[in-house]
C-alpha cells in the first residue's frame, strides 16, 4: 500500500516546485531587461561622478542598444531551444562580453552583468558553466572594488579580496544548487515510483473487483445447487418414504382375505398419509421434521424406529446413551433424516430380521448408529442409480457434512450393515 503521507508531501512538493519554476521562467524572461534598465539609469546618473568620457558615453549607449537587441532575439529563439545549444552559448558569450565592457566603462553597469549568475546551465554545455561563472565573478568583483582596471597595488589587493569572496560565494551557492537539484531528482523519482505503484494498485483493485464479482456469482450458483440437492433430499426422505410405506400397506390389504388384518393395514396407511401430509406442509415452511415439533430427538427417533418396525415387521430397537441435551434444530433434523433414510434402505435392500438404532451423547459430539443383520454389501462397489432409487449413502453423507459432521459405513456381504454418523453437539439456542 503506498504511503499516503509521502504521496501528499511529494505532490505538495511538486506543486511548490512548479510555482518556483514558473517564477524562474518569469525572471529569465524579464529579469535581463530589468537589470539592464537599472544599470543604464544608474550609469547615466553617475557619468560625471565616475568620470566617463564622451566616447565612453557613446560606446556604452551603443552597447546598451546591442544588449537590448540581443535580449529581444533570444526571447524568441529560446522558445525552440529549451536546453544548452550553440545559439544559447553564443547568446551567453555576447551578453557576458557586453556586460564586462559596460562595467569597464561604468561600474554600475554590473547590475546587467550579474545576470550571468543565473540560468547558465540552461544556455551552455556543462564544461563551460564554471568558466562562464568565473568571468561573471571577475566582472562583479571589478565593479565592487571601485571599477576596472584596478588602480595601484591597493586597488589590485582589494580586487583580489573581493574576487575571492565572490568565488567562495559562487562555490557555496553552486554546492547548494547541486544539493537542490539532487533533491529534485530524488523527488521526481519518488513521484514516478508512486505513480507506478498507484497504477499497479488500481490494476490490482480492478482485478480484485472482477474476481469478487466472479466469486459472488459462483457462490450464488453453488448455493442454488446445494439448496436444490437439500430440497430433493427432504422430499425423498418425507414424501417418497411416506408414499412407499402407504403402497406397502395397501399391497398387504390387497393380498389378505382377513378383514381385521386389512383394517389394521388400512389404518396404518391412513396414519402414514396423515404424517406425509404434515411433512409436506412442514416442508413448505422450513423443512424441519414434524416429529421434532412434538418431541426431542431421542423420543422422535424412538417413535420413528417403533413405527418403522410395525410397518415392516422387522424387530427394531432404539437406545439412547449419555446425557441427552436439546440440540440445534438443524442438527436434530439432520440426524433424524439420516435415521429415516438408513431405515428406508434397510427395508428396501437388507432383508434384515433385526435392526438396532443407538443415539449417543459423547462429550462435544453426538453419534447415531444404525445396525442391521441383513445381507450386507460391499461398500467399495457403488450400485447404479435407477429412476426409482433414492439418495442413499451419498445423501446421508452430504447431510452430515453439511453440519461439519461425517458418516461411515461398515458392511460385508452376508454380515449385515452398520451406518454411523458423527456430528458436533450444537445446543439449541
Amino acid at each position: 500500500m503506498p504511503d499516503t503521507g509521502a504521496m501528499t508531501q511529494a505532490v505538495g512538493g511538486t506543486r511548490g516546485t512548479s510555482r518556483l519554476e514558473r517564477r524562474w521562467e518569469l525572471f529569465h524572461r524579464w529579469g535581463p531587461y530589468a537589470l539592464l534598465g537599472t544599470g543604464t539609469v544608474l550609469a547615466a546618473g553617475t557619468v560625471s561622478a565616475v568620470g566617463m568620457t564622451r566616447a565612453e558615453v557613446y560606446a556604452s549607449g551603443g552597447l546598451v542598444v546591442a544588449a537590448l537587441v540581443l535580449q529581444l532575439w533570444w526571447g524568441r529563439a529560446a522558445r525552440s531551444r529549451p536546453g544548452p545549444s550553440p545559439a544559447g552559448t553564443a547568446y551567453f558569450a555576447l551578453r557576458t562580453a557586453i556586460g564586462f565592457a559596460l562595467t569597464w566603462m561604468n561600474p554600475l553597469f554590473a547590475f546587467h552583468a550579474v545576470v550571468g549568475y543565473f540560468g547558465t546551465e540552461r544556455l551552455v554545455p556543462r564544461w563551460l558553466v564554471t568558466p562562464g561563472l568565473l568571468v561573471t565573478a571577475v566582472t562583479v568583483a571589478g565593479s565592487q572594488s571601485g571599477g576596472m582596471p584596478p588602480r595601484g597595488r591597493t586597488g589590485w589587493m582589494v580586487f583580489g579580496a573581493v574576487l575571492a569572496v565572490n568565488v567562495a560565494l559562487l562555490l557555496l551557492f553552486s554546492h547548494l544548487a547541486g544539493l537542490e537539484e539532487e533533491r529534485t531528482r530524488a523527488q521526481a523519482a519518488t513521484i514516478a515510483e508512486l505513480e507506478r505503484t498507484n497504477t499497479a494498485l488500481q490494476q490490482a483493485l480492478d482485478e480484485n473487483a472482477a474476481l469478487h464479482a466472479q466469486l459472488l456469482v459462483q457462490a450464488r450458483e453453488a448455493g442454488v445447487a446445494d439448496e436444490r440437492r437439500r430440497l430433493a433430499a427432504e422430499i425423498h426422505d418425507t414424501l417418497a418414504q411416506g408414499l412407499t410405506g402407504i403402497i406397502a400397506q395397501l399391497q398387504v390389504v390387497a393380498g389378505t382375505p382377513d378383514p381385521a388384518t386389512a383394517r389394521e393395514h388400512v389404518a396404518r396407511a391412513t396414519d402414514l398419509a396423515r404424517e406425509s401430509l404434515g411433512e409436506a406442509r412442514r416442508s413448505v415452511h422450513n423443512l424441519a421434521p414434524v416429529a421434532l415439533d412434538r418431541d426431542g430427538l431421542p423420543e422422535a427417533l424412538r417413535k420413528t424406529v417403533r413405527a418403522w418396525g410395525e410397518r415392516t415387521g422387522v424387530r427394531a430397537g432404539f437406545t439412547a446413551t449419555g446425557t441427552a441435551e436439546p440440540l440445534h434444530e438443524e442438527v436434530a433434523a439432520t440426524l433424524l433424516r439420516i435415521a429415516q433414510e438408513a431405515l428406508s434402505n434397510t427395508a428396501r435392500h437388507a432383508r434384515a430380521d433385526r435392526v438396532g438404532v443407538t443415539l449417543s451423547y459423547i462429550g462435544d459430539e453426538v453419534t447415531l448408529d444404525i445396525r442391521d443383520d441383513g445381507r450386507g454389501f460391499d461398500p467399495r462397489v457403488r450400485p447404479a442409480r435407477t429412476g426409482a432409487g433414492g439418495f442413499g449413502l451419498d445423501g446421508m453423507r452430504a447431510r452430515a457434512e453439511r453440519i461439519a459432521g461425517s458418516l461411515t459405513v461398515e458392511s460385508e456381504p452376508g454380515l449385515g450393515t452398520a451406518v454411523s454418523a458423527r456430528v458436533p453437539l450444537v445446543r439449541h439456542d
